[in-house]
């Protein structure tokens, strides 16, 4: 029988907005850092234990976050946050 001992998911995220809305690059980033903000509201609401590993602005506004995320509330996953 095979059973899950802990499992992570490393998910990479990115917060951008459409070109064609033509948003400047302080204006892009500023709505892609409130979204992002939202997002992590969004984790600690549901109580999912998370870690933000990696986060990237890049020149045209977007934001590129890297995320290790509990899969599962009921196995314990320490190994995987230090």
């Amino acid at each position: 029988m095979k059973r899950v001992k802990s499992a992570c998911i490393l998910q990479t995220l990115i917060f951008t907005q459409k070109p064609e809305l033509g948003y400047s690059k302080e204006s892009a980033l500023k709505i892609n850092q409130e979204e992002f903000e939202h997002y992590k509201a969004t984790l600690e609401r549901a109580k999912t234990r998370y870690q933000i590993v990696d986060t990237e602005s890049c020149e045209d506004g977007s934001i590129i976050v890297r995320v290790r995320k509990q899969y599962n509330d009921s196995i314990d996953v320490s190994e995987y946050f230090i």
